[in-house]
């Protein structure tokens, strides 16, 4: 499928992209290929293959969740710098 200067630079305004006429023309060669490239993945015949969830083989290895010890909130304030009350006091950071 060829694509035209036109299509390249109807598609550079919507991705809002700039390049020159030399860039454009380099452009559409490669999306024409890229166009080619994935009609000819049409062609396969993939009726019995399974999609793919992820491209990678391995397997996450999760634990369950337990409940441990924590700190109290008492004791996870005592070396802040600044608090108030219960919460840390940090600074501000939008006016």
């Amino acid at each position: 499928m060829k694509i035209d200067k036109e299509s390249i630079k109807k598609i550079a305004h919507l991705a809002r992209l700039e390049f020159d006429e030399k860039s454009a023309e380099k452009m559409s060669q490669d999306m024409s290929q890229i166009l080619d490239w994935v009609e000819k993945l049409k062609e396969l015949d993939t009726k019995n293959v399974e999609p793919l969830t992820t491209m990678s083989s391995e397997i996450n290895d999760m634990r369950e969740d337990q409940v441990g010890i924590h700190l109290d909130h008492e004791a996870g304030l005592k070396n802040a710098p600044k608090r108030d009350s219960d919460y840390f006091r940090v600074p501000k950071v939008i006016e």
